[in-house]
């Protein structure tokens, strides 16, 4: 139970900041990972990342105040954070679908989300392949971008790094680079507190850099998950089992390294992949 009580505990944070700028690092401290992991863990536990469910509930509290009469909707652009009147016209629209102007107007049909809490739920029939190995560090070698902390905003950063790649030759010169383990196209993401974040397209090589981007990863125990299907979906899919299911009843944590995703097969209609994370054993509670 410790782990759901600290990602509800998280909850109680970001309801304790909605009015002031919240810190992704700290809560990843209560929940005891990367403000990376956080992200993920919340948007595949949630349903929603995490800065959509923060906007929402600002607007929820925002459309209360309005309702109320006692606020003015420059007053509550400044108190939410957002930089103008306009900004946060803009923000109460996708959540509410009409402006703030006309809350206080009778009759006008408004939305609202209540704060999350994170419990146990009875999952896991389907089997899932999984193995534990401790590697020692290796480097990677590929192609690069840096990622912003805010995860929405990477969305469309990724799949451009992809779209490079698959020009020209790029990528079978890349792969006449990989040497050793782990034997595959790699998508890693390397999002530890302590360095820039960046995804790198890549593989296991210590040729020489020449033109290539390179990153080394530390030593790990890593969590190790085999997967089959078209791609992205299926890799997406076996995360979010990964964090749902596997993770709350392991007895291990996210450990502060990159995600890994190991690409086995070219064909990304009928891929078998491998999803690495980087783990430390905390035992069960």
């Amino acid at each position: 139970m410790e782990w759901v009580d600290r990602l509800n505990e998280s909850i109680a944070y970001i309801e304790e900041h909605l009015s002031e700028e919240i810190d992704y690092a700290q809560l990843g401290r209560i929940a005891c990972c990367s403000a990376y992991h956080y992200q993920r863990l919340f948007t595949y536990m949630a349903g929603v990342p995490l800065a959509e469910y923060i906007r929402r509930r600002r607007m929820s509290l925002a459309a209360a105040e309005l309702q109320s009469g006692g606020s003015k909707i420059i007053d509550l652009a400044a108190k939410y954070g957002y930089s103008s009147p306009t900004a946060f016209n803009r923000a109460f629209q996708s959540v509410h679908g009409v402006a703030p102007s006309v809350v206080k107007n009778q009759g006008v049909p408004l939305k609202t989300y209540s704060p999350l809490h994170f419990h146990i739920a009875v999952t896991g029939a389907e089997q899932l392949n999984y193995r534990l190995e401790s590697k020692p560090g290796f480097r990677v070698l590929g192609l690069a971008a840096p990622l912003a902390s805010n995860l929405e905003q990477n969305f469309a950063e990724v799949p451009q790094l992809w779209q490079k790649l698959a020009a020209g030759d790029t990528m079978p010169r890349l792969l006449s680079l990989m040497q050793g383990e782990p034997a595959g196209l790699l998508g890693v993401s390397a999002c530890g507190d302590d360095e820039q974040w960046q995804y790198i397209i890549g593989v296991a090589s210590n040729q020489p850099a020449a033109e290539w981007n390179e990153y080394q990863v530390a030593s790990f125990t890593w969590a190790i998950f085999f997967g089959a299907g078209a791609c992205p979906q299926a890799i997406q899919q076996l995360e979010r089992r990964i964090i749902t299911e596997w993770l709350p009843e392991s007895g291990y944590e996210y450990d502060n390294g990159p995600d890994i995703e190991v690409y086995l097969s070219p064909n990304p209609a009928d891929a078998k992949f491998e999803v690495w994370l980087p783990v430390k054993f905390v035992g069960k509670k």
